[in-house]
């Protein structure tokens, strides 16, 4: 049960090329001025533990809009992995960054928006959260929760370049989360992360948690660790405080 001072709703708002981009959009009732977040979803789509996610940003004084990035092409049945990955490769990053740079201006053209806004990814989202810093100019704070292929063997068309190689234009501060565990990202793909930020000089906080793969912060799933996740939610906390409060 979440208490009666946040309102949730499902929404659409306009992409960059136009598109209305289905959403769950959840923020306080009280006035006030807020900063915003865009929740970025996992493979799976824009499920239950997604939504619930932007309610706990709600009740924690934020505009949290969860965009649902498969809008156009539908949602996978989420049993069914082969159907995941298909369409998860299936949406070209040129698109994914459009749409949530139309998440960002939603926010910030709230009227109780603060005028900022962060973005938090997990998994395939946070893979899209490292993009969207090194991307937009609109971004004021990014973390990524266990974005995978952030180093890629192949490029497709849908996905030309990869993330680690567009960090050089990462322009706002980043919070990176990972856990020893993890296949992909491994942490020798995380640790190539962490030279590249060093390499280019910008502002991030890097946290790898032992007994914790891919996934630690789903409570939905077999890979949950409790006190991972509630270490991380913490960090999140006081990371989002610092970037977008003032």
């Amino acid at each position: 049960m979440y208490p009666a001072d946040i309102t949730s709703e499902m929404l659409r708002f306009p992409s960059q090329d136009g598109t209305r981009i289905d959403a769950y959009f959840s923020r306080p009732a009280d006035s006030g001025r807020y900063p915003g977040v865009v929740v970025i979803m996992e493979a799976f789509g824009l499920n239950d533990h997604i939504k619930d996610i932007a309610r706990r940003f709600a009740e924690q004084g934020y505009l949290a809009v969860a965009p649902d990035m498969y809008t156009r092409e539908g949602s996978p049945d989420p049993t069914v992995m082969e159907e995941i990955f298909k369409t998860m490769f299936s949406v070209p990053d040129t698109q994914a960054v459009a749409d949530l740079e139309g998440a960002i201006a939603f926010l910030k053209g709230q009227s109780d928006s603060n005028g900022k806004v962060g973005a938090i990814g997990f998994c395939s989202g946070g893979r899209y959260t490292l993009m969207l810093g090194c991307k937009s100019a609109n971004l004021d704070a990014a973390i990524d929760s266990a974005g995978g292929f952030i180093i890629q063997d192949e490029h497709t068309p849908q996905r030309p370049v990869s993330p680690i190689d567009m960090i050089s234009t990462l322009s706002c501060p980043l919070m990176a989360l990972f856990g020893e565990e993890d296949p992909n990202p491994s942490p020798e793909h995380a640790a190539r992360m962490k030279e590249e930020l060093d390499k280019h000089g910008k502002t991030y906080t890097f946290h790898m948690y032992r007994d914790a793969g891919h996934a630690f912060f789903a409570d939905y799933r077999p890979s949950y660790r409790a006190a991972p996740a509630q270490d991380m939610w913490h960090r999140v906390m006081l990371f989002y405080d610092e970037h977008l409060r003032v």
